[in-house]
């Protein structure tokens, strides 16, 4: 039965794949690539990453939202050559079959520094290792990444006229919602605020995370504001501007403050390593959730009212 599904979801994620390639229009094609996107967040629930599958669909869905606005926006460009499409497609089987080799020849058991990486992660108190290396051997990666999302927000921010950049983006539908989604804008949103507390909260201990749970308020804010039940917010917010550094700079100061505890920056306190990371979780949960959501509305498009 395990080897049944197993087939079924390589074979779905190869047509998807190829669907996408092979769609004429652009819309197609990204709604394909959203539905490969859930898909292989199975495959990786299959493999026992289910850390990964949490990321895979929170932030896939978004990222097919982009998708989804920039082929709204896109301009017809001409199609590429015959031998050029033939050319990507050797690279592609190429990269693929060579993928294949090193995984079929992969020594058994493959070589791993897991035991060794995990041993001492046991003083941070945290039961879920993926928590535990991205904000202890790998800290500095993870702050660097929310940086670049502030970073990606403020250049398309950077995109509006100079008269609207401080106003409140333009939201897709929100002017003549559908009750269908005006409904489900009502009902969904308290559910799954709830369950994103709780994907945060046992991120400690459990998979689950703070981009996971981000990424799921974005996306009920998005529902919110779609359905005209809340107007979206203007872009020069002094508060709206806090919520969107605070938590990356709650985690450089923590981190600078390393220096005078341990004795080294993104280093923890002994002790209260758990309360410290818990806390960052917290906040970066915060701000992600709004960058997200920001990232997807776009640029301000309205004057500012005076």
């Amino acid at each position: 039965m395990k080897l049944a599904l197993d087939a079924v979801l390589v074979a779905t994620l190869l047509v998807l794949a190829l669907f996408s390639l092979a769609a004429r229009q652009a819309r197609a094609s990204a709604i394909g690539f959203m539905g490969f996107g859930l898909v292989l967040a199975l495959v990786w629930v299959r493999l026992g990453a289910v850390d990964v599958a949490l990321t895979e669909a929170a932030v896939g869905a978004l990222t097919g939202l982009l998708l989804l606005g920039a082929t709204s926006l896109a301009t017809p460009a001409a199609q590429p050559s015959r031998p050029l499409r033939l050319a990507l497609a050797g690279l592609c089987a190429l990269v693929a079959g060579g993928l294949a080799f090193l995984v079929l020849e992969a020594p058994d058991p493959a070589p791993s520094l897991a035991a060794a990486a995990v041993e001492p992660l046991a003083a941070l108190d945290l039961g879920n290792p993926v928590t535990a290396v991205l904000l202890a051997y790998r800290a500095l990666d993870t702050l660097l990444e929310t940086v670049v999302v502030v970073l990606a927000l403020i250049g398309i921010w950077s995109l509006a006229p100079d008269a609207d950049w401080r106003g409140a983006p333009m939201v897709p539908g929100a002017d003549a919602p559908s009750p269908p989604l005006r409904l489900l804008a009502r009902l969904l949103p308290p559910v799954g605020l709830v369950v994103a507390v709780h994907i945060l909260w046992i991120g400690a201990d459990a998979p689950g995370g703070k981009f996971q749970a981000a990424t799921l308020i974005a996306a009920m804010g998005l529902l919110v504001l779609m359905a005209g039940l809340a107007p979206a917010p203007k872009l020069g917010n002094t508060r709206l501007r806090a919520l969107v550094v605070g938590g990356p700079a709650l985690f450089l100061a923590l981190g600078l403050l390393g220096f005078l505890v341990p004795g080294s920056f993104l280093a923890w306190p002994e002790g209260l390593a758990k309360p410290v990371i818990v806390l960052i979780e917290v906040a970066l949960t915060t701000s992600l959730a709004v960058l997200l959501a920001l990232i997807v509305l776009g640029p301000g498009a309205r004057r500012p009212r005076a």
